[in-house]
């Protein structure tokens, strides 16, 4: 993405602002951004954490760069002007929420496992991979670097980060501008950027596995999908067991934005017996599920027909990490699921 993100005036959308904006027409202005609109999207993603503030404060991008298409004339690509705009509608909103990370807390009654709680991140939500940018023949990086620094770890981690700090690591590492060009976006001095950037990085790895070098995400492979087909088709079964040896030991289970959380294999398993064992009073029915992708990781959307009926609706969609050299799932990121038709998933089967 680096590449995509110091396009020049050569830039299709900058062909149009070869003249002053101030003569845009309202089509014109619409053609300009439009072809921007996953970029940004995706930017402001990784500012907040949220797929539907993401989606919102494109919107604000685009309101506020029609209110100042006066000012822009061309010297700098379309792009840089949309992730400045972009940038700062993602800082007034953090401004305003002024929202940190938590630990998650225990819940009475519940066995949690013998780990530390993990960080309890209310507004993490999923990102469809079906909307992030599509390459071009002049940057078929894009999508691919698109997808590394998605990764709902790094997603995750970037939220312990102020808001300066954050900005400043997402548009110099994840993005791929220069250091000046970042301290433009920041309105701010090169040496400012740098600093902060010194600052996040501790912070980041700190939040990260241990076993991870840098930022990016591998792809998933093909032996980490035929886990994900087991790991469905147990689900289906009803076979705990089966769905017991995908897991690693030391696995991860959070639902955010709900409370519960679970470390360790033993406490998770035990956690959703309660609901698949047909035998068990909290029975939740006979499930079916279907693949998906987000965050450039293998994701599941599960749906449950509850006794007495006849229809599956959508139950919890599960985002999978696995372990980095194994083929075990080592993280369950488990939301609700309100946001299937996002992910191309019927809501009922």
């Amino acid at each position: 993405m680096a590449g995509t993100a110091r396009d020049t005036a050569q830039d299709a959308g900058d062909s149009v602002t070869a003249a002053p904006v101030t003569e845009l027409a309202e089509i014109d202005f619409a053609a300009l951004t439009e072809q921007y609109r996953r970029e940004i999207q995706v930017h402001c993603y990784r500012m907040t954490g949220s797929y539907d503030e993401a989606e919102d404060l494109v919107q604000e991008t685009f309101l506020r760069a029609w209110r100042a298409r006066d000012g822009f004339q061309g010297r700098a690509s379309a792009r840089t002007w949309l992730y400045r705009i972009a940038t700062n509608a993602c800082l007034d909103q953090l401004r305003r929420t002024a929202r940190r990370p938590q630990r998650y807390e225990p819940v009475p009654g519940m066995r949690h496992g013998e780990g530390e709680p993990p960080a309890r991140i209310t507004w993490l939500q999923p990102y469809p991979d079906d909307e992030l940018p599509v390459a071009d023949d002049e940057s078929p990086e894009t999508a691919a670097v698109s997808r590394e620094t998605l990764e709902l770890v790094l997603l995750a981690a970037i939220q312990h980060l102020p808001a300066r700090q954050r900005a400043a690591f997402v548009l110099r590492d994840a993005l791929g501008l220069t250091a000046a060009e970042t301290a433009a976006a920041l309105e701010t001095s090169v040496a400012s950027v740098n600093s902060a950037l010194q600052r996040a990085r501790p912070v980041l790895r700190e939040h990260l596995p241990r076993e991870r070098a840098d930022w990016r995400a591998a792809a998933p492979t093909e032996q980490q999908q035929a886990v994900l087909e087991r790991y469905m088709a147990a689900v289906e079964r009803l076979d705990l067991d089966a769905m017991a040896a995908l897991l690693a030991e030391d696995v991860v289970l959070t639902m955010p934005p709900n409370p519960f959380w679970f470390v360790g294999r033993d406490a998770l398993v035990d956690f959703v017996r309660v609901s698949l064992d047909p035998e068990s009073p909290a029975f939740l029915g006979h499930w079916r599920s279907l693949p998906a992708r987000a965050n450039g990781q293998l994701a599941v959307g599960n749906y449950v027909r509850r006794p007495g009926t006849s229809v599956y609706r959508a139950q919890v969609m599960d985002v999978l990490r696995f372990e980095e050299d194994g083929d075990r799932i080592a993280e369950i990121t488990s939301f609700e699921p309100h946001l299937f038709p996002a992910f191309g998933l019927p809501l009922r089967l």
